[in-house]
């Protein structure tokens, strides 16, 4: 175990000899000719260097024993701060999806996938009604939360709508417009 020797005093010492430094420390701090023909003579096996692997192994088996910070498991869950997750969440799987469906479309010739509209269109309306309105409303979801909360934050940066009951009321909003309108473009979106 690697200590910093630094000296416990509980009480102020009344001489500077009532506390003890070990040798090691003092030569790093001060490199007295002196001192360092003392500390030959009188060494503390606590401060006495240890390899720098040792030191590694030590302190990563240190690391494994102290405890985890407890994070978000500690707070209640609120609106402001989960919206802000999702915002992040839905913003990367938007971006993510489309670059991947334009480097799909680049690619598809070389490879002999058909990603064209008319291929996309007629293979989507082989699926069942059911399945069809299932997956418009997982893709609508996304895109209207994300527009919606946009929105809310291009309010905020006009300076409205920043109060905490303000804040709240418009993150519900938010979400009952996104369950609304991604339900009514999967339900009656051609």
């Amino acid at each position: 175990m690697i200590s910093l020797n630094i000296p416990t005093v509980l009480q102020r010492p009344t001489s500077l000899t009532s506390v003890r430094y070990p040798a090691s420390a003092i030569l790093t701090t001060y490199k007295s000719p002196t001192l360092s023909r003392l500390s030959t003579s009188q060494t503390d096996p606590a401060s006495t260097p240890i390899p720098s692997t040792q030191a590694h192994e030590i302190l990563s088996r240190q690391r494994l024993n102290r405890p985890v910070a407890p994070h978000l498991t500690i707070y209640q869950p609120q609106i402001s701060w989960v919206l802000s997750a999702l915002n992040r969440i839905t913003g990367s799987l938007l971006s993510g999806a489309f670059y991947l469906f334009g480097f799909t479309y680049l690619i598809s010739p070389i490879l002999g996938i058909h990603v064209e509209s008319t291929a996309l269109a007629a293979s989507f309306a082989e699926l069942p009604t059911a399945v069809k309105v299932g997956l418009k409303f997982l893709v609508a979801v996304p895109f209207t939360f994300h527009s919606f909360n946009g929105v809310r934050h291009l309010v905020w940066d006009s300076g409205r709508e920043f109060a905490n009951k303000s804040v709240v009321r418009t993150g519900w909003a938010v979400v009952g417009l996104t369950v609304v309108s991604s339900g009514a473009l999967a339900i009656y979106g051609s």
